[in-house]
């Protein structure tokens, strides 16, 4: 890896390029500085949710992501460097198996609403997509691993389902639920 920071402002990017891991510089605008702030901006949203009341289980879940997140921006700052291994996806797909489990089916879409830890989700949902989109571009420029985008797209899929199990479980002990979308054409189909 290259050198750690040792100060925060160094002014060498003044001139609107950046360093990254392997001491090459970069345009703030390229691709690969696009999708590591996409990806620092879900783990520091993932930060946030964190704030917020939750089972310890997924507590502890999310913060396993966000230092998952830290090696995948690591990566994505050293071309060629694989420091995300198909381990973490794999983690993914298990609690994606272990959460789904616990919820009822969808019978309807469901609105981004709830609890504020569920909403946050949904951010943090809305902003893995984002991640997942830069990464992909990405790709399309330079050679990349499959597990990047393998993982970003794995979290999405996650946190709608964490969203949905944060909006059951309240502090205040009583039952919690999903927001429903309320779809006219749906709603005239259940009346005839």
């Amino acid at each position: 890896m290259g050198n750690r920071l040792t100060q925060i402002a160094t002014r060498t990017g003044d001139n609107g390029t950046t360093g990254l891991g392997d001491n090459t510089r970069v345009s703030k605008n390229s691709l690969r500085v696009h999708a590591m702030g996409d990806v620092d901006e879900l783990n520091s949203n993932l930060g946030v949710l964190l704030c917020e009341d939750m089972p310890t289980h997924v507590r502890d879940l999310l913060i396993e992501i966000q230092h998952q997140l830290f090696n995948l921006g690591g990566e994505l700052s050293i071309p060629g460097f694989e420091l995300l291994k198909p381990a973490a996806v794999l983690a993914l797909d298990e609690a994606l198996a272990e959460h789904n489990a616990t919820l009822p089916k969808l019978q309807e879409f469901i609105l981004p609403a709830g609890t504020r830890a569920a909403v946050l989700a949904h951010v943090c949902r809305t902003v893995a997509r984002r991640a997942e989109r830069a990464v992909v571009a990405l790709g399309a420029q330079d050679a990349l691993k499959d597990t990047p985008r393998q993982y970003l797209n794995r979290l999405s899929d996650l946190m709608f389902v964490l969203a949905r199990v944060l909006n059951r479980h309240r502090s205040d002990g009583q039952p919690g639920d999903d927001v429903y979308w309320k779809s006219e054409k749906m709603a005239r189909a259940a009346q005839d």
